[in-house]
């Protein structure tokens, strides 16, 4: 795929753009970045025009340092599809991204025709506020590797790291080659813990699939049951092993449950 730069008023957005059909916008975690969908653009865009982007402050999007929040990234979501000429798409998001997700589903339902909500919660809980109040100390105290090695070390389940040690030496360096440094991950934190939509979510209206791992660490399982029981109608699909990053662990059977959702004609709104 070849990236365009899309202005949407005041940045310019990373944008790639694969297949024909309905739209999909994949939309990515914390990290924010288009290529952590390199497993399911593929398997898509057979069937859809799949739509990712780099987020504002990431990856080769603007290193925009403004107050980052969920509303304000929903919105730069949306400024993006009217720059594409976009009226309503499906939207997968993960974590961060489900996050963006369930915004927009609440706040603008009509530019949504379904949404996938991945590994992703509703509102903060202890343990959640506990865990990123801890992240952000390792950010500014020890510094930006030893905070990426943590995230790695988090996302992926230990047997995967294991037997995959490249992930731990590869996904370093890579990262840390594209970190937007910490006043912009500060803050896109900060974002993620003011996330609370708890008592909002039984309003989505748009057909929904809540899908993640049982062996979660950063949004653990009872976050998604939490969306299952509140939004109406949702599916749910929860895989026994996968961790955080299930897209990129337990691939095909992630991949596959998309696929189905997405293309199922009984799940249209």
């Amino acid at each position: 795929m070849v990236m365009d730069k899309i202005d949407i008023g005041d940045v310019e957005l990373a944008t790639w753009r694969e297949g024909t059909g309905d739209p999909v916008f994949l939309v990515s975690g914390l990290g924010g970045r288009a290529a952590f969908w390199s497993e399911l653009v593929p398997v898509l865009s057979s069937r859809f025009d799949v739509i990712t982007h780099d987020h504002r402050g990431t990856g080769s999007s603007t290193k925009s340092k403004i107050a980052y929040s969920v509303p304000q990234m929903a919105t730069d979501v949306l400024k993006l599809m009217d720059k594409m000429g976009i009226a309503q798409t499906a939207v997968v998001g993960h974590s961060t991204g489900g996050a963006i997700a369930q915004y927009l589903a609440i706040n603008h339902a009509d530019r949504l025709s379904k949404i996938v909500l991945s590994a992703t919660w509703a509102g903060p809980s202890i343990y959640f506020q506990t865990l990123f109040d801890l992240r952000s100390k390792i950010l500014r105290d020890v510094g930006p590797e030893a905070y990426l090695v943590d995230g790695i070390m988090r996302a992926y389940p230990p047997d995967t790291l294991t037997e995959n040690p490249d992930i731990l030496s590869g996904t370093r360096e890579e990262r840390l080659a594209s970190f937007p440094g910490a006043e912009i991950e500060l803050s896109r934190v900060n974002a993620v813990l003011a996330h609370d939509l708890r008592d909002q979510i039984s309003q989505i209206t748009s057909p929904a699939l809540v899908i993640c791992a049982a062996d979660d660490q950063i949004t653990p399982v009872g976050f998604s049951h939490e969306l299952i029981d509140k939004i109406p109608n949702a599916r749910s699909v929860i895989l026994p092993h996968g961790g955080h990053f299930v897209p990129r662990v337990a691939t095909k059977d992630y991949n596959a449950a998309v696929l189905s959702f997405l293309t199922d004609s009984n799940s249209e709104a």
